[in-house]
């Protein structure tokens, strides 16, 4: 079975098979390619099998997009946030884990780690979040369909968000994930950006299909590059750059993306540059496990969570022509490789984790993990590819849909383009 038929056959797998074992996916495990084996100048796909890997992904996709053409923008302009030091412009959050004090009602927050606050401000979360779900179905509708209604709508969310004065977000997070009686944001705020990743991956798609006019597409741009200068050079985003956990793989994550959409090279090297010395050699443990994300109170979803943003940034910098960061590996062996081998076994059963459960929302873990398709394509692991096929791709679950940030591969994998 060619690695493209197997595609076909993972993306049209949506009777979820639950009850089929990872080892037993009945698809052949021909073991790694060297990374100059598997090059994309010497592997064509068939136009016919990339119809109907297309396909497969078609109905889910179209539906939601239908859905999505009757919704109206809304920026966080709409949601004011009375307890923001910013203004109607400026993106705020508050810290997930912070909750009044019982001995000082009125007095700071304290924190309760893995347990979120409901009272606090979320409506500019939710209106990031409904961009990050709608913009790129929307796009991958348009791809699949070459319906101009949706890239149209796309645009709108686009101009809204980025464009138009009256309800464009300033390109900075200055006021995100603040906490009461301490501090009026944090540079840990920057994680809340995640949902532009698959933004930012829309945008390109649009791009380069020509369904994204120049006048359109400059004001755009100037908007990333004001971010990723913003995150690159603030106290905030070096504060978040420098952070140990998966708060510096999602830094790394997001400057890479924003620097795609920009064509700003020299921030795309610094961010494979930061891979290879940084998140890999302070984060992964020689077994492929992330003890900084074990030690939380969440230790199943975090590992899920930073394994997925690594797994993103090797899918937006791997680099064919020269070293990939995807066979890249320490002397001591430790690479995406290694953190794959690890978890896939607890994604396969969750039951052999041999952690604590998440304090919150363990039940509702895995989900269809980027990671595994990403890996499974990357270093032709069949096996990834086709337990990627048997998981959930979507959740009305929200703290599972803003830990969840790729979720339309149709704009991630170039050989289904």
């Amino acid at each position: 079975m060619t690695l493209a038929r197997t595609i076909i056959v993972a993306l049209a797998v949506t009777l979820r098979i639950a009850d089929c074992g990872f080892r037993n996916l009945g698809l052949p495990d021909l073991g790694l390619l060297q990374s100059s084996i598997y090059n994309q100048s010497e592997i064509r796909y068939p136009q016919s099998e990339m119809a109907a890997a297309a396909a497969a992904e078609r109905e889910r996709v179209v539906a939601a997009a239908k859905r999505y053409l009757t919704r109206p923008p809304q920026t966080i302009t709409a949601f004011r946030a009375p307890r923001t030091a910013g203004g109607p412009h400026d993106f705020f959050s508050e810290g997930d884990y912070w909750w009044p004090d019982p001995k000082k009602p009125d007095g700071p927050y304290i924190r309760r780690d893995g347990e979120s606050n409901p009272d606090n401000f979320v409506d500019h979360r939710r209106a990031l979040l409904r961009l990050s779900v709608e913009v790129p179905a929307l796009t991958a509708a348009w791809k699949v369909t070459s319906d101009d209604r949706y890239a149209a709508h796309a645009r709108r969310h686009l101009r809204a968000w980025f464009v138009d004065p009256s309800t464009r977000m300033t390109p900075s997070l200055q006021y995100a994930q603040a906490i009461h009686g301490i501090v009026t944001g944090r540079g840990t705020g920057i994680i809340d950006t995640i949902h532009l990743v698959e933004v930012a991956r829309a945008i390109e798609a649009l791009q380069r299909g020509g369904a994204l006019p120049d006048a359109e597409r400059q004001p755009i741009r100037a908007w990333f590059a004001d971010y990723v200068h913003w995150m690159t050079t603030h106290p905030y985003g070096i504060e978040e750059r420098d952070a140990k956990n998966n708060h510096g793989t999602c830094w790394v994550m997001q400057v890479a993306a924003f620097a795609s959409v920009t064509g700003d090279d020299a921030q795309k090297e610094m961010c494979r540059l930061r891979f290879k010395t940084v998140l890999l050699p302070t984060q992964m443990a020689p077994d492929g496990s992330f003890p900084l994300e074990i030690t939380r109170t969440k230790p199943y979803g975090y590992s899920l969570f930073n394994l997925d943003a690594m797994a993103t940034i090797c899918q937006i910098l791997d680099d064919r022509s020269r070293e990939r960061l995807w066979t890249f590996e320490l002397p001591d062996g430790r690479g995406m490789r290694k953190a794959l081998a690890f978890m896939a076994p607890f994604i396969e059963d969750k039951s052999r984790w041999t952690h604590p459960r998440d304090v919150q929302y363990h039940d509702e873990w895995p989900m269809r993990h980027p990671s595994l398709l990403f890996a499974g394509l990357a270093l032709d692991q069949r096996g990834y590819v086709g337990l990627w096929s048997t998981l959930k791709a979507d959740s009305d679950v929200e703290e599972v849909v803003r830990n969840f940030f790729i979720r339309q591969p149709l704009l991630w994998i170039d050989e289904l383009s």
